[in-house]
């Protein structure tokens, strides 16, 4: 019999009344990840040693997972799938973390994601490609791609990874699963690898919505290595989870959503759109209003822009501690500068070092003015419209990407000018700190498309209610994936 393609709540269930074992689970889960190692390269370390712990009446306890390679894991290879940290054993537990351990979870592998998380496709990761598993040449996105991915083939319920742009939603909506991040804050930062500290945030990925809110509920927590955690005691997401949406209030984009607004849609765009408004009417009938709202053009327009711009500027002061001298292999040269600067330049792929020279660029005093500071103030300009959005109603709900999964062998940086807003404004839950989660909600050409739903800072009870009574209406639930042939 096989148990990793279950829920949470069906493997606790079947734990506590001695129908399985927290070892049976893990040696499948283990088989599972060699078989999927090998077909579709998701994972940097796979632990066969892993052990079986106590069942409890947490619902985690005994259940195998998976943890992104940018969580610091005490004892267990931790690289961010660079190569600069590709023998690097971290000594301590990211909070997030330990508090999965501490309800019981069992890590048996970590994955592969984009390098330091810069990148939306799961190709740059020093291990090498994370392919699709419903079509092998196409990508999962990124950053979280190999979490998606085994997710998706059901190697274990659930993985967590981490959005500093949509690196947690995009992947699950090219995997046709759930990807979760909630409010900043929510879930501690301490111990995982910084990208952009004021966009980061940590989450899961997951085949339902429930199983994403008993995750997150064990995940979060104020913490005091972490200044920017909150209280979140009060919040109870699992618990929260009725399906009664009667009365909620939703609205979409004119911009993105209305078809009329391309000049050349292709056929998976409409296809695309016929989902959404699909499920739009679903939303219609469990009892929700959904309008059409306007947002000023320009200001999306400039939505990429200054998500490129901010995110680089912080990575590159981030990771300026990223000398080959501290830590990570010793770079060649006579002078510390020579060692750092050959390090670097053998350490970083291209798209790293790419942004990284865009981020010092903007952060020179003679173009701060320009580009930053002109950055942060759109920044506002967007959270500002969202927020104003967020005074009438529940959630914003969207289409994710222009269609399915891309293919690994099309352009991997340059976005359609045409559809750039659509694929990249998932960004607006980072620059706000908004609870956002993606959801399946159809097939073109029997691949997986998705839609997403934001809503207010602290508002994620709401939000996850939202999705999960969505969910329950549509026919996308506990997906695996299945190669299209």
């Amino acid at each position: 019999m096989k148990y990793m393609n279950k829920s949470l709540s069906e493997l606790h269930k079947m734990l506590k009344n001695g129908e399985v074992t927290s070892e049976e689970l893990i040696k499948e889960s283990l088989e599972l990840s060699h078989e999927v190692q090998d077909k579709y390269n998701a994972f940097v370390t796979i632990l066969d040693d892993a052990k079986g712990t106590k069942i409890t009446d947490n619902v985690l306890s005994g259940i195998p997972c998976g943890i992104k390679d940018n969580y610091s894991t005490r004892g267990v290879l931790s690289t961010g799938s660079s190569n600069t940290l590709k023998d690097y054993v971290p000594f301590f537990d990211a909070t997030a973390y330990a508090k999965l351990k501490e309800a019981g979870a069992v890590m048996v592998n970590k994955t592969v994601m984009d390098e330091f998380g810069m990148g939306g496709t799961g190709t740059t990761g020093h291990t090498g490609v994370v392919l699709n598993p419903w079509d092998p040449s196409r990508m999962c996105a990124g950053s979280s791609a190999g979490s998606a991915c085994a997710v998706a083939a059901g190697v274990y319920p659930y993985a967590t990874g981490s959005d500093t742009g949509d690196s947690i939603r995009k992947p699950a909506a090219y995997c046709g699963i759930v990807g979760y991040k909630p409010t900043y804050g929510m879930i501690s930062r301490y111990g995982l690898f910084p990208f952009a500290s004021s966009l980061d945030h940590l989450g899961v990925l997951t085949r339902n919505v429930k199983d994403a809110a008993i995750v997150v509920d064990n995940m979060k927590g104020i913490d005091k290595y972490d200044m920017t955690s909150w209280d979140s005691s009060k919040i109870h997401l699992a618990n929260s989870l009725t399906g009664n949406v009667k009365g909620k209030k939703l609205c979409y984009i004119k911009e993105i959503c209305d078809i009329a607004e391309y000049d050349n849609p292709s056929d998976e765009l409409k296809e695309h759109m016929d989902n959404f408004f699909k499920a739009i009417d679903k939303c219609k009938e469990l009892g929700m209003e959904v309008e059409e709202v306007s947002v000023d053009r320009t200001l999306l327009n400039a939505l990429a822009s200054v998500y490129v711009v901010i995110s680089c500027a912080e990575a590159t002061s981030n990771m300026s501690n990223l000398t080959g001298i501290i830590f990570g292999p010793r770079g060649e040269g006579k002078t510390w500068d020579e060692q750092t600067k050959d390090y670097r330049t053998k350490g970083f792929s291209s798209l790293i070092k790419r942004r990284f020279v865009i981020g010092s660029y903007v952060l020179q005093a003679k173009n701060q003015e320009r580009y930053f500071r002109n950055a942060q103030r759109v920044r506002r300009l967007l959270v500002d419209a969202w927020k104003d959005l967020f005074k009438k109603y529940d959630a914003v709900i969207l289409p994710v990407s222009s269609g399915p999964a891309k293919k690994l062998d099309g352009d991997k940086d340059i976005l359609s000018k045409e559809t750039v807003t659509l694929e990249e404004h998932l960004q607006v839950g980072n620059f706000g700190g908004f609870p956002s989660i993606t959801i399946p909600d159809g097939f073109i050409n029997n691949l997986p498309v998705a839609l997403n739903i934001t809503g207010n800072c602290y508002d994620d009870e709401n939000v996850l209610n939202i999705a999960y009574a969505l969910e329950n209406a549509m026919d996308y639930k506990d997906q695996l994936a299945k190669e299209v042939k």
